[in-house]
């Protein structure tokens, strides 16, 4: 399991205490600082939907200018601003020991998730 994210991020943070809470050993991989590749994206979207993976509700979405939020139409202009700025991936992302892939935290769904391994 791969928890990616950002350390001083507070659900990030509530994210790594749960899995601690829950004996769940992870990897965590900061993807503010280590980078995030175009075929872990792709991936990502493939899973979820690069609607789901963008954060346009973050600081970093807000502070972009206008005109490179305006032109992000679809998922290849969504991984191109992922990967150049990877604040702006909604946080944490979740590579589960079963492959699967969850955007966000939420104890009750990660609670499901585990139910379902």
């Amino acid at each position: 399991m791969v928890l990616y994210g950002i350390p001083n991020c507070d659900t990030v943070k509530r994210a790594r205490a749960w899995l601690a809470d829950h004996k769940l050993v992870h990897a965590f991989h900061d993807f503010k600082r280590a980078g995030v590749t175009a075929a872990q994206l792709d991936a990502w979207v493939a899973a979820v939907g690069w609607e789901v993976l963008l954060n346009r509700r973050g600081t970093m979405w807000r502070r972009l200018d206008t005109a490179t939020q305006q032109a992000v139409v679809d998922a290849a202009s969504a991984c191109a601003l992922m990967q150049s700025q990877p604040s702006v991936i909604k946080r944490p992302v979740v590579e589960w020991a079963d492959g699967r892939i969850s955007v966000g935290f939420d104890a009750e769904r990660w609670g499901a998730l585990l139910e379902r391994q």
